[in-house]
């Protein structure tokens, strides 16, 4: 089904009928003039077992406005995918919908051309419904501890590689049941039992991604290109290597998305004006790669880079090696560890690194603590902030404003039970076998203070993941990798440059060895520039493929 709200009769048979010209032969069309008919609409399909794949509704509505109405939707039919209907002028209600009863997009009235202006939205809305809609999914089975980190290191890495899974706690019964079935003790989690009943026994994420039909293996022993990393610069490198009649394979240590992927809205990305979640915009990208023919490679730890005459080799920790003519490198960036007592003894145990979303029906009535300043840190408060009872950002500067981007202060600034505490550090963090309590220490005055904190997520830094390529290219003294003009020394290129030319201006140290997104010294840290690095290596890669 897709259903259309409107309480203008003309408006809705308009729409309806642009929907039942495109969508009439897959979809059954239902129209609906008010929100409380709409519901009532919805409670029937639902009885009837009729999956709704798409809502439409008009926003400016009497006695349940389009708003309202698409957050009691979702309580009906909580996978159906939901957009605005809007004019002009109420622009700035539709994106606070987006902000607060996630709607996935929102259309201006009038829509004509239908092809142009209705029609785009819809399909995405429909794509992105078969996708993950109600088709019953088989789903692998997490058996392990709350507070263990190996638990949580196994959550995590199917969350962000979208593999659906459902979780045990081993201290209900359903999770000894299935413990005691496996034949496994309490030293053996996770356990992680596959579709076809395979148990496996606290597994690395190679033996987790292997069991879930995930690609760790290349195909071939060369390509031409190899990219490392699966961030924005990664992805893009990858599609548009692949698009090109390369033959690409991008090698990923965890998960597709990076940082970037972990996400919860990113809202300032050329195109999408209703912003898009990085997992959304990470499977987009990836499923983009492989119609293209890229092999994505997952849970594979590059750990060495050699130039063996034209080739360069890529090593893996397990010994195994895969050649290329070239190679883009985009490892992207780890936030950096936070210093503090405490800390690192409860990692994985309420101190999270990054989002984490796996872990936000946990913090339900929760008090959340964000530790830092940055964009993604703003972005993780507002996810947050619709679970946790308080989420509480601590920031070391005397303010936001240097670190986030404006929109999303004024977030912030609209969520009640979100609070900013600028010019406070985390002095350490205390529990018993989990996170407990912080200690807040106030840098002005050295005043510290003791907080309950039910979960803390880290957002501080960017350290580069580049010590493996230690001695084989240059870095900065951050660990960054330098390219181009900034290779350059009184207009020579680095000791060891065997070209008559000077490095191309993504090009590393090594001829075509090229850097891409965060990892580059000196880049831009966004996702849009990420990705325009990312197709920019490639046109380099072309060019220095003709030298050869």
């Amino acid at each position: 089904m897709i259903l259309t709200v409107d309480d203008d009769p003309g408006v809705s048979r308009s729409v309806a009928r642009d929907l039942r010209r495109r969508y009439g032969q897959d979809h059954r069309i239902v129209r609906a003039e008010s929100g409380a008919d709409a519901l009532e609409a919805l409670r029937e399909l639902t009885l009837r077992g009729e999956p709704v794949a798409a809502i439409l509704a008009d926003y400016r509505m009497p006695g349940m406005n389009g708003i309202e109405f698409l957050e009691q939707a979702m309580d009906v039919v909580p996978h159906a995918r939901r957009a605005l209907l809007t004019a002009y002028a109420d622009t700035d209600a539709a994106i606070q919908a987006i902000n607060v009863v996630d709607v996935d997009h929102y259309l201006l009235k009038p829509w004509d051309p239908p092809e142009e202006k209705l029609y785009p939205v819809v399909d995405a809305l429909v794509e992105t419904w078969r996708a993950v809609g109600q088709k019953p999914v088989d789903e692998i089975r997490v058996v392990g501890h709350r507070w263990s980190a190996e638990s949580f290191a196994a959550r995590d890495f199917l969350a962000r590689n979208s593999v659906p899974y459902r979780w045990y706690s081993v201290e209900d019964a359903e999770g000894a049941r299935l413990l005691d079935a496996a034949g496994a003790s309490t030293e053996d989690l996770p356990v992680v039992i596959t579709t076809d009943g395979t148990a496996l026994r606290s597994p690395s994420d190679a033996e987790i991604a292997n069991a879930c039909g995930l690609t760790v293996d290349p195909v071939a022993d060369f390509y031409d290109l190899i990219v490392i990393g699966g961030g924005p610069a990664g992805l893009g490198s990858a599609v548009y290597g692949a698009s090109e009649g390369l033959r690409t394979v991008l090698v990923e240590r965890q998960a597709t998305g990076g940082q970037a992927g972990q996400s919860s809205r990113i809202e300032n990305y050329l195109g999408f004006p209703d912003g898009v979640s990085g997992a959304q915009l990470t499977d987009r990208a990836r499923r983009q790669a492989a119609k293209f023919g890229a092999e994505v490679l997952t849970a594979r730890d590059v750990v060495a880079l050699e130039a063996r005459g034209s080739a360069r080799v890529v090593k893996f920790g397990d010994g195994t090696e895969i050649a290329a003519h070239a190679v883009v490198l985009a490892t992207g960036v780890a936030y950096r560890n936070l210093d503090a007592p405490g800390v690192g003894e409860l990692a994985g145990r309420g101190v999270f690194y990054g989002s984490a979303a796996t872990e936000a029906p946990a913090c339900k009535g929760e008090d959340v603590y964000i530790v830092g300043g940055a964009n993604s840190a703003g972005q993780a408060a507002v996810f947050f902030s619709k679970h946790a009872a308080t989420v509480t950002v601590l920031v070391r500067g005397p303010n936001l404003e240097a670190s986030m981007s404006h929109y999303l202060i004024k977030q912030l600034d609209a969520i009640e039970n979100v609070h900013v505490r600028t010019g406070t550090e985390v002095a350490e963090a205390c529990g018993d076998g989990h996170l407990e309590r912080l200690v807040l220490s106030d840098r002005n005055s050295g005043e510290k203070e003791t907080v309950g904190a039910g979960a803390m997520f880290v957002f501080i830094g960017a350290a580069p993941r580049t010590d493996w390529l230690d001695g084989v290219v240059v870095r900065d003294a951050r660990g960054f990798v330098p390219t181009g003009p900034d290779l350059l020394h009184e207009g020579s290129p680095p000791p060891g440059w065997p070209l008559d030319r000077d490095p191309y201006h993504l090009e590393a140290s090594i001829p075509g060895v090229f850097v891409a997104g965060d990892v580059r010294s000196e880049s831009v840290k966004r996702v849009a520039s990420a990705v325009g690095e990312g197709a920019m290596a490639v046109t380099l890669v072309h060019r220095y493929l003709a030298e050869q």
